[in-house]
Order: C-alpha cells, then structure tokens, then sequence
C-alpha cells in the first residue's frame, strides 16, 4: 500500500472529483460513513458522543458522522471550532442536512460553546473532527481551544483522517494537538502515522476505503508500506537437493572484550535466518564466549589489541573474504582507534556485500570510507544523527527525510531503525515495516535485525530487499514473541528464535495466496 503526503492526498482528491466525476459530497458521506462504523465498534451498545468540528471538510466529514450516530439513537452534540460564516460551501451543504435531521451544531460564538465544551468530560467519546491534512503553521484561536479542551476531557477520541493539531507529512505537532484512541485515516495512510508525536497521537490506526478510483490508489509515491505477500514472494525457497555452501556464507566481524554478546546475537540470527555457514571473526575470548552459545558457528580467532580487534587482522579477514557471500560489520566493535584503523584497511579492499551495524557505523560517521560494493547501513536514530552530523530530534523530527538525505551523501541502501523502521535507497520508494512492538526496545534486537539481514545478502538478495524483508520478518518475529511469552520481557535471543517460526507464518500466507488464486 503506498503512503501519501498531504499534497498527493489532494490530488487524489482533485483527480476522483474532476477526471472520475465522484461528486465531492459522496467522498464526504463515506469518510463519515467509515468514521460512524468505527464509533460503533466502540460504543456497540449506544452512548453519549460529542463531534467537534472544525470549519473545512474534516468539520463536513464530522457533521456527517454526528448525523449518523443522531439516526441510530446515539445522544449527540455537534460543537464547531469556527463561526457559521467561516465553513466551505461543502460543510455548510451537511450542515444544512444535519440540520434538517433535527441536530443544532453549536458554534464558537455562541454563548453556551464553551460550557458545553467543559461538559466533555461526562461524554463516552468524542470524535475529532476540527482539523485535516492540509492543516499547518502554529495553531491559535477556537482551534487551539477545542484541541485542549478535547484533550482536557479524558474521553476517548477518535479522529477524522488525523488527529487535529498533526502535522500530516512529519507527524510533528502544530503547538498541541490531539491524542486519540483511534484514527480513521482515508484512502491511503499517510506519514504522520509512522513517525513523530503522530505515531502516539493517532492511536490504533485503520484506513477507510472511501470510493477514491484504484488505479489512482494504486499510483506509486514516494513511499510505500512493506506487504507481506512481497516478502513471501522474496524469500529464498530452500531447494531439497541443497547443501550448506548453497543457503549463504556470512562473515560476522563482531564483539570485543566489552561487548562479546553482540556477535552471539548475530551469529544466532544468521543461522535462525537460514544460512548455511556463519563465520565469526573476532578476538579469542568472543569466540569462546560464542562458541558456548552457537555451537554450529564456524570461528576465525583474531589478532586483539587491549580488548578488541587489532588492525593487524585485516589480511585475515581479507582472505576470508573469497570464501563469504556477505559479511556483517560492527556489533559490540567498540569506538576505539584500532577498530577504525582495521575497517579503514579491509573496507578499501572489500568487494562481498555487507551491513554495516553499530560502531562500523560509528566509524563511518567520523570519516572512515565505506566500501565501494552494495552495504545496507542500519542506524538507530543516535546512529543516524551521528552519520548525518545532526541532532537525533532533527531526525526523529522527519524520519522520512533523515532517511532520503542519508541515501543522498552516503548512495547505499540505509535502514532507519525505531518504530515503523524506514528503508531507504536511490530510485526506490521509502519501504515502511508495520511490524513489531515495543517489546522489541531492549538490547540487542538490532543485533538479530542485522544478522538477519545479512543472511538474505548472503542469499544473493539486493539489499533494498534485503533491507525491507528483514526489517518486516524481523519483526514479525518479535510479534510472535509478543504473543507467545508477553508484550514486555521477551529478549533478543526470543526474537532469533522465533525467526523460523515467523518465516513459516510468511510463507503459508504465500501458499494461501496461491490455494486461492
């Protein structure tokens, strides 16, 4: 499904009403439509609603849903954030029909407003309805009032296409804005659900199919969310007359004195995941402590200078080289000197793709060139800040466009990594993942994502696959962890686990697809 900004939504809009001739008025009604069947879901039983609107289409997408839950016995007060005068000609067009319906919206100049606004309290819920997508600049007025007076309430919210106060294409806030249980976006979803105070703000998340044409859904943007049934359809299918040099050699350069646990997560991953032979290239104490967790990895003990990788192992790690069809760099490294003195040395020389994690990261933010061939870089926002030499809430600020300015000054497949992780990579759409939880903020899940990832490398993936079916499996994995053990508590180590499991799940909704078509 792709993602639409603001302005491709209204075009979206211009284009079903002018090219397919759907009147505006019938948008209307089923983004209200969508709305009321989601108010529903939560008050099945009836109860008191109160739909603030605001003077433009959102406030006519409001009035439609007060008109609604009105015709199906709910009790309702419709309150608007403007005065009668300010609305478009399509919210004064409901408003006559919510009128003639027997409901008296209630305006901002009226006397009684902001009494009955103090009420909201007393309400089940209240629907959001004041600002859309095109909202911007900061908030001021009856607008800003009504968003604290919603957020005063206590009450559920349910919001219209986005939570009022929402910057639609950062996800950052206008001043304030609302908090909702739940969201009811239309058409297609947009990026405030994936980042910024909008990845809270929105709540649980659906998007409504409002009667916009599908081959203008269907146009590609800028971005995209990943689908399962492309990362089925990308996974290596495991031939039966196979052996282990056919499923993937992967080099793990990983661990020091420090942080020896890094390379076990990895490694561990990367056999979950499917390869058929991991190396693990580090200093003799890592490679004893991995040994005692990965029995089935293979070893290259190397040179250690005071607890980590010495510069002096880069012929060692290049002569491994010709025998690996992807390498995994940087997990539990360290910053020290020598460690950016050796990947200095290999990185110049090395031709197999890769992923650069963690401290190779940290090298490459100080200056230490990448290697020439295909790398997936796979920051944590401090990691991108760094990269970036930015501040990490200017890159949470717009994770879309960290990611897109990353791509541009490093020109390799980059991974942001968070809630909603972003792939990023020249002439590709954004790739966003929607799996995973929050379970999954604790240490060492990047270590897995990256020996995941590093696997379909060595399975001759591109990395921009590479990169979105890892991120989405991982993830995935982490959801059946979730599941399985509780939302909080489960480890890395679960997740790596689980990576079978969660490839099995993939792949039978594949076969599914298939039975069905």
């Amino acid at each position: 499904m792709w993602i639409a900004s603001a302005a491709e939504i209204r075009d979206l809009d211009r284009r079903a009403i002018v090219e397919f001739g759907i009147p505006s008025m019938v948008l209307m009604e089923r983004a209200g439509l969508a709305v009321f069947e989601s108010v529903r879901e939560l008050l099945p039983d009836g109860g008191r609603v109160t739909v603030m609107c605001g003077k433009g289409n959102n406030g006519g997408d409001g009035l439609v849903v007060a008109r609604l839950l009105h015709e199906h016995r709910y009790l309702v007060d419709c309150l608007v954030a403007a005065r009668e005068d300010e609305l478009t000609e399509e919210a004064k067009t409901q408003l006559a029909v919510t009128r003639a319906q027997g409901i008296q919206p209630m305006f901002v100049d009226d006397a009684r407003w902001i009494r009955k606004a103090d009420c909201l309290g007393c309400r089940d819920l209240i629907v959001d309805a004041v600002l859309g997508t095109g909202a911007y600049g900061d908030l001021k007025g009856p607008v800003l009032e009504a968003i604290r007076i919603m957020n005063r309430a206590g009450v559920p919210v349910v919001a219209v296409d986005v939570p009022s106060g929402i910057c639609t294409d950062t996800g950052e806030d206008l001043g304030e804005s609302v908090w909702a249980l739940r969201t009811v976006t239309f058409g297609l979803p947009k990026p405030f659900l994936f980042q910024g105070i909008g990845l809270e703000h929105a709540g649980y998340w659906s998007v409504a199919d409002i009667g916009y044409p599908g081959q203008l859904t269907e146009e590609p943007t800028d971005a995209r969310l990943i689908d399962q049934a492309w990362v089925a359809n990308l996974l290596p299918e495991r031939l039966r007359a196979s052996h282990k040099g056919d499923n993937g050699q992967v080099l793990i350069v990983a661990g020091s004195r420090r942080y020896p646990g890094a390379a076990c997560l990895a490694a561990m991953a990367a056999l979950r995941a499917g390869a058929g032979l991991v190396t693990v290239a580090a200093i003799p104490s890592v490679c004893e402590i991995v040994a005692g967790h990965v029995p089935e990895a293979i070893f290259l003990p190397l040179p250690e200078v005071d607890g980590v990788i010495a510069p002096s192992a880069a012929p060692l790690l290049l002569e491994a080289r010709d025998r690996t069809h992807a390498a995994l760099f940087g997990p539990g490294l360290t910053h020290d000197e020598p460690v950016r003195d050796l990947l200095g040395t290999v990185w110049a020389n090395w031709d197999t793709p890769c992923v650069v994690d963690a401290d190779a990261l940290n090298a490459a933010s100080v200056g230490v060139p990448l290697p020439e061939i295909e790398c997936v870089l796979t920051p944590h926002p401090g990691e991108m800040s760094r990269l970036l030499h930015s501040s990490i809430a200017e890159v949470q600020a717009d994770r879309f466009r960290a990611v897109h300015q990353a791509v541009e000054e490093v020109g390799k497949t980059v991974l942001l990594k968070g809630p909603y992780s972003i792939v990023g990579e020249t002439m590709q759409p954004l790739a966003v993942n929607c799996t995973g939880n929050p379970g999954m903020a604790s240490a060492g899940m990047g270590d897995v994502l990256a020996g995941t990832i590093a696997t379909l490398l060595a399975q001759e993936l591109p990395t921009y696959c590479a990169a979105s079916c890892g991120a989405y499996w991982h993830g995935l994995a982490g959801d059946l962890c979730a599941e399985e053990i509780a939302p909080i508590g489960f480890l890395s180590r679960d997740v790596a686990n689980a990576l079978p499991k969660a490839r099995a799940k993939l792949m039978a909704s594949c076969c599914t697809n298939l039975r069905e078509l």
